[in-house]
């Protein structure tokens, strides 16, 4: 059998965490196997399936590098679909009209809570002649009254359900519209889904599914059920835990590769790797690998990754990733993106998150800076004043700017001095970035240029002098 998986979401919100790890791990075992990966679109519920959350679901797989190799597919377009396969199996004995009504079943329910009896449908339509034609009636699958099913999960193990305990289940409603679990067997079906790998909130929806595949007498696929995704406290992840939206970890400036890899460490592991290529995870995904215990959703070892990636990424990507960043914060756009490139690769190291280096960029692309009061108080003062005038002066007259040269200007300065380089340093830092805090000076000024440099530079020696003159 061709591997053949599948990502079927509900377009009822954002595309979160939970299912972007879905998403993930059945892209990664289709791709590992050579296998199509599929993508469909759960949009039966009217009232809540909304235009904006599909796209949003498809902006956001796409953002991931996610590509489907079919679809997607949609389930409002297949109502003639399911309603002939609803037709085949009451032909067929597989399901039958039943005409009780809300207030009857809610009734009966009650009666054998009161007695003690087992609760669920008591499965007075199951073999009923005589139903009323003009009477609302749903379908109901016509289960086997005993009996037992296994499921070989490939990340439970082997679990056990008893026939007994499933009911006779509805698998359409009194408007003939079809029940979740019907849908989604004939679409696997139609779509020969080889491997069914999902979230194990589905789990007891597996053996009704299982039931519908042997009346429907189609192949049973394999099943893989992953563990839920907790937050720090042990509890079921939401937003209470931080964002749980694939889209805001973008907005908050990660990078697609990097939520990747994270997700993809989230309750799967090859050895103590904790970085991993796109082409490593293909090449490594199974789910033999895949823990059963539930996964900790961990916002700041997301962020380390996030990190390790924005660390080893080339500037110039980096350089074009950041835009949104910049054009969001109002901050002047460099038409020259080779020289923005050189300001990322001062600053990559130094950012966990593109918005963070966007910020970090601020004082190489504003014309000015402000200067912070305290940094200014400290090493803006007039001990300082004829160094940084005299450097100021040497920085003005090099023939060729350069770091090296720079460096050269600065120990000629201090030794002269004899000063120690920090002392000198640390406040043309301020005078330059507005803080006590950047990349190596050399470096920051090589890029930030003459004409700037020499301006800040400048502009700090008038501070000095307005702060020392009378009132």
């Amino acid at each position: 059998m061709s591997v053949r998986t599948r990502f079927a979401p509900s377009p009822t919100g954002t595309l979160h965490i939970g299912g972007v790890r879905t998403a993930l791990f059945n892209y990664l075992f289709a791709r590992h196997h050579g296998g199509i990966f599929a993508l469909r679109i759960e949009d039966t519920d009217r009232e809540r399936s909304t235009p904006e959350s599909i796209a949003a679901i498809l902006d956001g797989m796409r953002w991931l590098g996610l590509e489907w190799d079919e679809g997607p597919v949609y389930q409002s377009e297949r109502g003639d679909r399911y309603a002939a396969q609803m037709r085949r199996l009451e032909a067929s004995g597989h399901a039958y009209r039943c005409v009780c009504t809300p207030d009857e079943l809610e009734a009966r329910r009650a009666a054998a809570l009161g007695a003690g009896t087992r609760v669920g449908y008591d499965r007075t339509c199951r073999d009923r002649r005589d139903l009323p034609a003009d009477r609302p009636a749903v379908l109901r699958f016509k289960a086997p009254l005993d009996g037992c099913i296994h499921v070989d999960d490939l990340v439970k193990g082997p679990v056990a359900f008893q026939v007994a305990e499933l009911d006779d289940f509805v698998i359409a409603r009194s408007d003939g519209t079809p029940i979740y679990n019907f849908c989604v067997v004939v679409d696997d079906v139609d779509m020969a889904i080889s491997h069914v790998i999902r979230g194990d909130d589905h789990l007891t929806n597996t053996p009704r599914q299982i039931l519908l595949y042997e009346a429907l007498g189609a192949p049973l696929p394999r099943f893989a059920h992953l563990p839920m995704i907790l937050g720090a406290d042990k509890t079921r992840l939401s937003k209470r835990h931080g964002a749980t939206s694939v889209t805001a970890y973008r907005d908050l400036g990660h990078l697609p590769d990097a939520v990747v890899n994270y997700l993809a460490r989230l309750g799967w592991s090859h050895g103590d790797q904790e970085i991993f290529t796109r082409a490593e995870l293909v090449a490594f995904f199974g789910l033999e690998q895949v823990g059963r215990s539930a996964a900790v959703f961990d916002p700041e070892k997301l962020e380390w990754v996030n990190f390790q990636w924005l660390k080893a990424a080339p500037p110039a990507a980096l350089a074009e990733a950041l835009l949104p960043f910049l054009e969001a914060r109002e901050l002047p756009v460099p038409d020259d993106r080779a020289w923005l490139a050189r300001v990322v690769a001062t600053l990559q190291e130094r950012a966990k998150t593109l918005a963070e280096l966007a910020e970090g960029a601020r004082f190489y692309l504003c014309e000015r800076v402000d200067l912070d009061p305290k940094a200014a108080a400290k090493h803006l003062d007039e001990a300082v004043r004829p160094a940084l005038a005299d450097l100021t002066e040497r920085l003005a007259a090099l023939p060729a700017w350069t770091p090296d040269s720079i460096e050269a200007v600065f120990h000629t300065v201090v030794e002269e001095r004899q000063l120690k380089l920090g002392k000198l340093a640390q406040p043309v830092r301020v005078a330059v970035t507005g803080g006590t805090v950047s990349p190596g000076i050399f470096e920051v000024l090589d890029v930030l240029g003459r004409e700037r440099s020499l301006a800040r530079l400048a502009s700090a020696v008038a501070h000095i002098d307005a702060a020392r003159a009378p009132a």
